[in-house]
């Protein structure tokens, strides 16, 4: 048990500083702008981060939406559709910067709400599709004739935490320039910040637009959640254990499963995280439509 927790916060820790490796310039507020640049990770990891070796696929999706003549790169729905089919929510669980801050925000010492979110779960959906794809794509600016990053420029925290604060505590002629909007982000990261520490993983959950194109892929990604009902007896541990409220046992799959491995913990071994292979997948969609 305690293996899977040190390997997951370890996983979490390697693919924070892969995606971030230049963290002295978080002192200096200079941003790496070298060829890297041009690779979106697959995890939300601001491009303006000081830190950051990498583009962040959302926000290179708005980039194309609003300046593309409404349509979106290849090489970027490459990247997402890939990674999507390939691993799903596994992804959030071990590779997202934003995911690994929250799970940290989580460990602070408050009240704990265990809620379900039946409904405000769909709201990263729309945050997908209106702020990540509709506005950029349809209110232009009268000059440019482009759109805008509407949601790294309202919603995004993770641009305000680790891009905004980090480059304006190194510069003070910006801190000068910051006016209302900066106020609004500000606003917005310490409330996802403080749901965060009482909700597990409050912002994966309701508003990320990453996690919901992932969670698109749950079901059918080859890195998959597996429930051996032969083994199972029904004991509910892993629904009592599941911070994200669905039952494991009966929904290994689940769009909104993590696979923070909580459930496989308390298992007596019914549940466990495997990986299939590619014929795997086909072989047995194939048997299915027979």
């Amino acid at each position: 048990m305690l293996k899977l927790i040190k390997t997951r916060l370890f996983a979490q820790t390697v693919f924070f500083f892969l995606q971030n490796p230049f963290i002295k310039n978080f002192f200096t507020g200079e941003i790496y702008r070298g060829s890297a640049k041009r690779v979106c990770t697959p995890g939300l990891n601001c491009y303006s981060c000081p830190a950051a070796a990498m583009s962040c696929p959302i926000g290179a999706a708005q980039l194309f939406f609003a300046g593309a003549k409404h349509s979106i790169s290849l090489f970027v729905t490459g990247i997402l559709l890939t990674a999507g089919m390939v691993f799903g929510r596994f992804i959030c669980g071990y590779v997202c910067p934003m995911g690994f801050f929250q799970d940290f925000i989580y460990k602070i010492k408050t009240p704990k709400l265990r809620l379900k979110l039946k409904i405000a779960r769909y709201v990263k959906y729309v945050v997908l599709a209106v702020f990540v794809i509709v506005l950029p794509m349809l209110i232009l600016h009268p000059l440019s004739g482009l759109g805008e990053a509407w949601f790294c420029k309202y919603i995004c925290p993770m641009g305000t935490i680790f891009a905004a604060f980090p480059i304006l505590a190194s510069n003070e002629a910006l801190r000068s320039l910051t006016g209302g909007l900066f106020a609004w982000k500000t606003a917005v990261a310490l409330a996802i910040i403080g749901t965060s520490a009482v909700i597990y993983r409050f912002f994966c959950r309701v508003i990320c637009p990453l996690g919901a194109v992932y969670s698109l892929f749950n079901g059918v990604a080859l890195v998959r959640m597996g429930c051996d009902r032969r083994k199972c007896t029904s004991c509910n541990r892993c629904e009592k254990v599941c911070n994200i409220c669905i039952t494991p046992a009966t929904q290994p799959n689940s769009p909104e499963c993590m696979r923070c491995g909580n459930c496989v913990r308390e298992c007596g071994g019914a549940l466990k995280i495997e990986s299939k292979s590619a014929y795997d997948y086909f072989s047995r969609n194939n048997e299915r439509s027979h």
